[in-house]
């Protein structure tokens, strides 16, 4: 008996998003440096904000967010009632296609951006269109010439994943001055917090009505296993987003958990701190072993090799010394491997084995 039950057009197109690996087979005392995540966890004040919410696990969470939106307004200057929350920042890049985009609108993003930028467009029934970089870099002219009257998203990541490139103000205003009437760039600010003084954006967003801005707790703030993002925009956009997003999209304890790291930025500066030493450490300490990247101010390096064969190699050793790294073919560089900055332990130990591996071929 055959069904006519059928997805959506475009659905069954999508290729699942592959997270990075956690383990090895075989191995244990690995160390994951796949996912960018933090390597010292959240702050001492989020785990405490997780285990007093225990006690509240039979109460259902508030629907408009407004203590932890209350929290993100006063720690980044922001007006509250223009934060949307959301279970990471993927699902507010999703509510942004869902609402904005659909069959006969094109959706623009750079060749090397987050993965989940396709994938929502795709779901959404929108044409998602690819525009080369420069140089591992997001460029503003392709940006721009990609765009017509179809055109309803630009989704940019600043700094960029996996390059760890990133462009500058001017660059991203040029951008936004340039984008047809009916479009609103999307700045992804998943790794914003590791570059020093940067606001991600939001003087473009205050002064402009097409200009999106999401963040997450999941990277700087250690929260990954919570899921919680956020975002930031026009009042009209930010409403709109909100009529999609489910009433108890967010759990109490995400919610304690998040405004607790908010507020403690003392311990997000001292991240941010160990973070650039080790990123600047490791970048270094490769490039003399052959394996350059490109100026990363993210919380990764992006190492490059020969060719997709000696990265795959690479790779291969790294996991059988315990260590976990991310391949980054699906990115359409398959000659680089993308390494998340551990602690100093970590790094260390990547750098030796990669000294190793180069011994040895």
């Amino acid at each position: 008996m055959t069904s006519d039950i059928r997805p959506k057009p475009g659905i069954m197109d999508i290729a699942l998003y592959q997270g990075g690996a956690a383990t090895v087979a075989g191995k244990t005392n690995t160390i994951k440096l796949s996912s960018n995540e933090n390597p010292f966890g959240p702050s001492d004040k989020a785990k405490e904000a997780f285990a007093r919410s225990v006690h509240q696990l039979h109460r259902y969470p508030s629907t408009d967010h407004a203590a932890l939106r209350a929290a993100i307004a006063e720690v980044q200057h922001l007006d509250a009632d223009r934060v949307i929350c959301g279970v990471g920042s993927d699902e507010i890049i999703h509510f942004l296609c869902q609402a904005y985009a659909g069959a006969g609108d094109e959706v623009v993003f750079t060749e090397h951006g987050f993965l989940m930028y396709r994938i929502s467009a795709t779901a959404a029934g929108a044409t998602p269109v690819e525009v080369a970089e420069r140089d591992r870099t997001t460029d503003i002219g392709n940006l721009l010439a990609a765009c017509n009257e179809r055109t309803k998203l630009v989704f940019i990541a600043n700094p960029n994943n996996p390059t760890g490139t990133m462009i500058s103000a001017a660059e991203v205003a040029q951008l936004a001055d340039g984008l047809p009437p009916q479009a609103i760039l999307v700045l992804d600010g998943a790794y914003a917090e590791y570059v020093d003084g940067y606001d991600g954006g939001l003087a473009l967003i205050e002064s402009r009505e097409n200009v999106v801005m999401t963040r997450t707790f999941s990277k700087i703030y250690g929260l990954g296993g919570l899921r919680i993002g956020w975002g930031y925009g026009p009042a009209a956009i930010i409403d709109v987003l909100n009529r999609i997003r489910g009433p108890f999209n967010l759990s109490n304890t995400q919610l304690e958990a998040a405004e607790a790291a908010m507020r403690d930025q003392d311990y997000v500066a001292r991240c941010r701190s160990d973070n650039a030493r080790m990123r600047i450490w490791l970048a270094e300490a490769l490039a003399e072993l052959g394996v350059p990247s490109d100026t990363s101010l993210a919380n990764f390096v992006l190492a490059r090799f020969a060719d997709a064969a000696e990265a795959e190699a690479c790779d291969v050793y790294l996991r059988d010394q315990g260590l976990i790294v991310r391949r980054v073919a699906g990115y359409k560089l398959p000659h680089c491997l993308r390494i998340t900055i551990g602690d100093e332990s970590a790094c260390r130990r990547v750098a030796h084995a990669v000294a190793q591996f180069k011994g040895k071929r």
